[in-house]
């Protein structure tokens, strides 16, 4: 057996084989982020959903943090998890042990109409198992998107790995975002905006602060926004879309990075352009 078999048998049996890339491969620059991982298919946030993000070839993936009250980093959406578990817990209140008796796949099993054998058990991740995941390739970077007051534990959790090259951070949080500038300036930072903003304004702030992108809601997005993001220098993106034709318009316009639970279908509408 060759040093490359024996390292392919390695990974198959961590279940992993599907990101046995080559140290000198580059990062991705497709312009699709996996929104909280590939979510479409896959229970949100978990490992599961992040692994398939990657395997696709999402040039990111989305996540969300919460600190527990054991001062755990976790990923997962929402203050508690009554939306995709089988109990309803309040995740900053909680310690990271109670958290892992919550299964996080059951609403999506309910909706997709999978069994458990389809579809098994999974819990809330740790942030730092899913960037070890992530360190293990050089094709998908990850996104953390904090939910909570946790920049600063997030951003030594990520030197203390040196996963710097494998990181961004979005959010609509000015706060949140000019602080992981001010902790880590190489880190890019996609600010999130919501419908209502005033692009002027949403500019101008990105580019003090110094920050990468703005994601604008998909709805507000206008070509005459997309043209004078792109005159400042920033890339213009949209979140979430889900919607082929939509993603059509959004591409016809020149938005350059879309966030979405389908990620395989947005790779194949791009590569039909």
């Amino acid at each position: 057996m060759t040093a490359t078999q024996f390292l392919s048998v390695l990974l198959l049996a961590f279940g992993q084989v599907f990101f046995a890339v080559d140290a000198t491969d580059e990062f991705l620059a497709n312009g699709v982020t996996a929104h909280r991982g590939n979510s479409g298919d896959f229970p949100e946030n978990t490992l599961s959903a992040f692994k398939s993000g990657m395997e696709v070839g999402a040039d990111w993936i989305e996540l969300d943090i919460f600190r527990t009250k054991d001062g755990r980093l976790v990923v997962t959406h929402d203050k508690t998890t009554e939306r995709v578990g089988d109990k309803n817990v309040r995740v900053p209140d909680s310690t990271y042990e109670e958290l892992l008796a919550v299964d996080v796949a059951t609403a999506f099993r309910r909706r997709s109409g999978n069994t458990v054998e389809e579809c098994p058990a999974q819990c809330i991740p740790l942030l730092e198992d899913v960037l070890r995941l992530v360190m293990k390739q050089n094709r998908t970077r990850v996104s953390i998107q904090p939910k909570m007051d946790c920049v600063a534990e997030a951003v030594e959790l990520v030197k203390e790995l040196k996963a710097e090259r494998w990181v961004g951070f979005n959010d609509g949080n000015l706060q949140f975002m000019t602080e992981v500038k001010q902790l880590a300036p190489e880190i890019p930072v996609f600010w999130d905006r919501g419908a209502g903003t005033n692009i002027d304004d949403d500019i101008r702030i990105a580019k003090q602060h110094g920050f990468e992108s703005l994601v604008l809601q998909y709805s507000a997005i206008t070509p005459e926004k997309v043209q004078k993001i792109k005159a400042a220098g920033l890339e213009a993106g949209a979140w979430t879309v889900n919607d082929q034709s939509m993603m059509s318009k959004l591409l016809d316009i020149g938005v350059q990075r879309i966030y979405t639970d389908h990620p395989s279908a947005l790779l194949a509408l791009k590569r039909e352009l």
